[in-house]
């Protein structure tokens, strides 16, 4: 988006035909959606694993992005970790338990608009049994439309940091870190 649409968004925004548009939906695209999260492991290495191929939708409303909302979901077992072992671990009684059914879900109860492309997202996160509010900071990447698919498409990063034992998941700390960075980023078309 080119500064002059920027300004110009924000000058929608702010006018008072803003309050009568309403928010358009757009579907996660799976395929270019990921959640990596990385944590310390006993000082020697920063390890990481991945979520991908969820499925989630935005309420995206461009002239109020505070008026946005988005909700996503996927099986806990999904997660990615680049070893077979560790994945077997993580689903083992140690941490998750987890079965098929069990998911993650993160639902916005609020987004603070901080800049022209930057936003604080608040949401309830539903992690292995516990949900807690969590705040992202999310930038919008991108949005217009898709050179292939031909039609409006938008794309943003976000960034948090949990307590795992918060969610039940602390075993082995501290010398395992307790905190787990999360780097989040997701594709969205404008549904049909």
């Amino acid at each position: 988006m080119t500064k002059f649409a920027r300004v110009a968004a924000l000058a929608l925004a702010l006018s008072p035909a803003a309050a009568f548009a309403a928010p358009e939906a757009y579907v996660l695209d799976a395929s270019h959606s990921q959640v990596v999260f990385t944590y310390n492991h006993l000082g020697f290495s920063t390890t990481y694993g991945m979520f991908s191929g969820f499925d989630g939708q935005i309420q995206f409303d461009q002239e109020d992005p505070a008026n946005s909302s988005v909700t996503v979901s996927f099986p806990v077992k999904t997660m990615l970790t680049g070893w077979e072992e560790r994945f077997g671990h993580f689903m083992s009684a140690d941490f998750f338990d987890a079965t098929d059914e069990e998911m993650v879900t993160f639902t916005s109860t609020a987004i603070e608009v901080t800049g022209e492309t930057t936003a604080k997202i608040t949401g309830d996160l539903s992690l292995n049994g516990v949900t807690k509010s969590v705040v992202l900071d999310a930038v919008m990447n991108q949005k217009g439309d898709h050179p292939m698919a031909g039609k409006p498409w938008a794309g943003f990063n976000a960034s948090t940091t949990l307590i795992r034992s918060d969610y039940g998941l602390g075993m082995f700390a501290p010398y395992v870190s307790d905190e787990v960075n999360v780097m989040i980023s997701i594709e969205a078309m404008k549904a049909d």
